[in-house]
């Protein structure tokens, strides 16, 4: 369903109507643009990271929201899928809203319009939005307006405690010379008004400035007896003042009447703010795929400014989602890893309708648009619509490990507890995620080093340098340093040691790097540094990404090398701990059981603590059969979401 600002009030009620007794709802985000200024880097921290983000991204405008709400129907044995999707633009609410500025991406919108995306509908039909902070503000603004009127005081003091009327000093009214002729006709008019019979008197459009000083000499020539409005003409371009007859209990009510008005208006125009809060309160799990950057966009625009610390954000994104679910961290997780060898959304559709998995079945209601027919990728409803299907089919496939096996994983099931509160951090090589939910994974980083060189060295000039050591990732900081990474993290012991001394380039740790950026302040403090924890396992090498001013691909020849995510064995390890030891259970869980509230976490390694490897290899790990392994490699792909004929 396309939802602009004129069916928004309709969308809200089918929305809140769907939440009711939904399982989950999933999310996604189109944007005007992803990131500013160079490229992250590849050994950022997860305070690094967000800093990054938080600076980088939040100028660009989310302009589409998708939410699909999931409903499983017991009878069918199915879910219903509901999707809206959302044209969003900060249309300014009153005089006293922001007005906001922000960035394009021109690669963005020429991958948007490539796909089809309406941006008029955006720009004409776009439903505003006030973040809840803006939203009181302008109702503070709105109140020290009125309260400067008579008539106002009962409603200030029962809508806004911290606002009174401030007490009126007498004194005549200064009319600039080139207003004075204006005024007396003004006044004229009222005094002709006063003396006939009409029940009120249209003054003709005027400058605000005007408008001013009509207030305040009708207000002072004839102190009762008389209401002032300001109306707006039908074609939006004029502004102009009626006067009608009142008495001091009709210009009070009026008075009234007219700010509840303007505080409803600013209520009605938080537009999106209103849609956030209905999933906020209905406490679902809400499912995206790659998803930071959709909740950071969600929480700066409709929510307030993003904190500069990262534990308050994750405090700030607990209070408005409790349970959030990332597909892509599910994807890089035992059980799914092994199946999983692309993570793209159209990566886990396709293959979510293979062996070994079974996708449920998925009925979207007729007065809903017909995903189930045909892909539009980068629709933003149609995301979210893919992004629940394919969390709904892997929540199923951990059931198969249960004894016996059970048809459908809820999404408040304990199996589903390891994944959540877990975003996926793109391009980080050894931390998978942002924990929400508590402290982040710390691994060692002993085989980073920071290099400095000379301006015109390119990335086989650093080959060269650690050609003695194996493979490397380049991770460029500026066009004279870079951090380095040895894919062979046993040699880097002998790193300091075996390259020479030269004034042309100096080689250090990473621990001294960031305890050099700490004493600049210019760096939050690793956990780990200055102490050394255990050697993480192996990542393999990464491409060589240098940042440039616009934030293209770095100068210079790359050199060709494949990537493999970081294979944490502390995550995995819990998940096939959680796993396993749910095979075990006998009993069916009920589908639609009250969500299950864990005490657990995963404890990230402290500096000095044994191998992660170590503690991983004492939990059991799932496998698949090798005959599972042959029938998802011989079965060709479905058809796309064969909807069932009872529906």
């Amino acid at each position: 369903m396309e939802v602009t600002r004129e069916n928004l009030n309709e969308a809200l009620k089918l929305m809140a109507a769907a939440l009711d007794h939904s399982s989950f709802v999933a999310i996604d985000g189109e944007f005007t643009g992803l990131h500013c200024g160079s490229a992250a880097n590849l050994f950022d921290t997860p305070e690094e990271r967000y800093q990054y983000l938080k600076n980088s991204c939040m100028d660009f405008l989310l302009i589409q929201l998708g939410i699909c709400i999931f409903k499983f129907d017991r009878q069918k044995r199915g879910y219903a899928a509901h999707p809206f999707n959302f044209y969003v633009f900060p249309r300014p609410a009153s005089r006293q809203a922001p007005d906001q500025r922000f960035l394009c991406q021109s690669s963005s919108i020429d991958f948007l319009v490539s796909h089809g995306f309406d941006f008029n509908k955006v720009f004409y039909k776009g439903i505003g939005y006030l973040s809840a902070v803006d939203r009181d503000r302008v109702k503070e603004l709105i109140v020290q307006r009125h309260s400067q009127y008579e008539g106002s005081v009962s409603l200030l003091s029962d809508t806004s405690p911290n606002f009174s009327s401030p007490s009126v000093v007498k004194r005549p009214v200064e009319v600039p010379e080139e207003h004075k002729e204006f005024i007396d006709d003004v006044i004229t008019q009222v005094q002709e008004f006063k003396a006939g019979s009409e029940e009120e008197l249209s003054l003709k459009p005027c400058s605000g400035f005007q408008r001013k000083l009509i207030y305040q000499s009708v207000r002072a020539r004839f102190p009762t007896g008389l209401h002032l409005d300001t109306h707006t003409s039908e074609d939006k371009k004029d502004r102009f003042i009626v006067i009608s007859r009142a008495t001091e209990d009709d210009k009070k009510r009026l008075a009234q009447e007219k700010l509840q008005a303007e505080l409803d208006e600013v209520d009605e125009a938080s537009g999106m703010s209103r849609v956030l809060k209905l999933i906020s309160e209905s406490g679902k799990v809400v499912v995206g795929h790659n998803m930071m950057l959709d909740v950071l966009h969600i929480m700066h625009k409709f929510t307030g400014p993003l904190p500069d610390d990262l534990s308050e954000f994750k405090a700030m994104v607990g209070c408005v989602f409790s349970r959030l679910l990332d597909t892509k961290v599910m994807a890089n997780t035992q059980p799914f890893k092994e199946l999983f060898t692309m993570h793209a959304l159209s990566d886990l559709l396709n293959k979510c309708q293979e062996e070994p998995f079974k996708k449920p079945n998925i009925a979207i209601p007729s007065h809903f648009p017909d995903y189930t027919a045909s892909e539009k990728f980068h629709e933003a409803a149609y995301d979210a619509y893919v992004t629940g299907v394919c969390f709904a089919t892997m929540a199923n496939y951990l059931g198969t490990f249960l004894t016996p096996p059970k048809p459908r994983v809820s999404p408040t099931s304990n199996l589903i507890e390891p994944f959540l509160n877990k975003m996926f951090i793109h391009r980080i090589a050894d931390i998978p995620y942002l924990n929400l939910a508590g402290p982040d994974l710390q691994p060692s980083r002993d085989h980073v080093f920071h290099v400095t060189f000379p301006p015109e060295w390119k990335a086989v000039d650093l080959y060269d340098l650690f050609s003695p050591f194996g493979s490397i990732s380049i991770s460029w900081i500026d066009d004279t340093s870079a951090l380095v990474g040895l894919a062979k993290k046993e040699r880097a012991s002998s790193v300091l040691s075996s390259i020479e001394k030269n004034p042309i380039y100096q080689v250090t740790t990473y621990a001294d790097f960031k305890k050099r950026q700490y004493m600049d302040g210019d760096f939050t403090p690793y956990p780990n540094f200055p102490d050394a924890a255990e050697p993480a396992e192996e990542v393999g090498p990464t491409e060589d990404v240098r940042p440039s001013a616009t934030g293209d691909s770095p100068r210079g020849k790359k050199r060709a090398h494949d990537h493999s995510p970081d294979k944490l064995d502390e995550f995995d390890s819990e998940v096939a701990g959680f796993m396993a030891s749910s095979a075990k259970k006998t009993k069916q869980m009920d589908p639609n059981a009250a969500p299950f509230v864990s005490r657990r976490s995963v404890t990230p390694p402290s500096a000095g603590s044994s191998s992660s490897a170590s503690s991983a290899s004492a939990q059991p790990k799932m496998v698949r059969t090798s005959s599972e392994e042959n029938d998802a490699s011989a079965k060709g792909p479905a058809k796309l979401f064969e909807e069932p004929s009872t529906w």
